[in-house]
């Protein structure tokens, strides 16, 4: 059954990188009991730098604990649920194969699909290597953003209620195969309704009319 095992949260914290202070939300922990999701973020949470981080369109950032794992494997250490800045650690979701527009019913909390993770310097703060963004970036397994589209509480065991998926079959793995290598097929993006406009801008630079 598809649930939620974790909900992770976190405040902005100040960090030393290349002798400058860094301000990041990437730091989240996971938290007992309901926490509420509304307007653009999880209660307790937040994002240090509005312009690429949060928002509508990332309000909530889930994670899968199969990919923690293989993660895990591949680091040769273990990894807790939040270090990658996800809100919500999930386990029997195929995060990658989440449809843009598709819906998650968490609770009394629905959700929408909307874009990949791309990661930036902080990821490397994060993972005390700076090169790990590059990592991330080509293992394929980039987690998915969510839009807030009903307001309310979710928690640690919630299960997770899938619902269909949009017709254009454009997964979040596909936007962020797209984005880092195959920048040909970046017209398939221009087909999908639900996409951010962030995205379509992209997509269009790479389109030929």
């Amino acid at each position: 059954m598809s649930s939620i095992i974790s909900v992770n949260v976190g405040v902005q914290k100040v960090v030393e990188y290349r002798g400058h202070a860094v301000s990041t939300g990437i730091y989240k922990s996971p938290v007992e009991g309901r926490v509420r999701a509304e307007g653009v973020n999880l209660v307790g949470d937040d994002q240090a730098d509005r312009r690429v981080h949060g928002g509508v369109d990332k309000a909530v950032y889930a994670y899968a604990s199969e990919d923690y794992q293989w993660w895990s494997d591949q680091l040769g250490h273990s990894l807790a649920p939040g270090t990658f800045g996800d809100n919500l650690t999930t386990e029997s979701v195929e995060v990658g194969a989440a449809v843009v527009g598709q819906q998650w019913r968490v609770g009394d909390v629905v959700l929408e699909v909307s874009e990949p993770r791309v990661p930036c310097y902080k990821l490397g703060i994060r993972m005390n290597d700076p090169e790990f963004p590059t990592l991330f970036s080509a293992a394929d397994r980039p987690g998915t953003y969510l839009r807030i589209v009903e307001e309310g509480s979710l928690a640690a065991g919630d299960r997770i209620e899938i619902g269909p998926a949009p017709e254009h079959g454009l997964t979040v793995a596909d936007i962020a195969r797209i984005y880092h290598r195959d920048h040909q097929e970046a017209s398939r993006l221009l087909e999908v309704p639900e996409l951010s406009d962030r995205w379509r801008r992209w997509a269009q630079r790479f389109t030929k009319t």
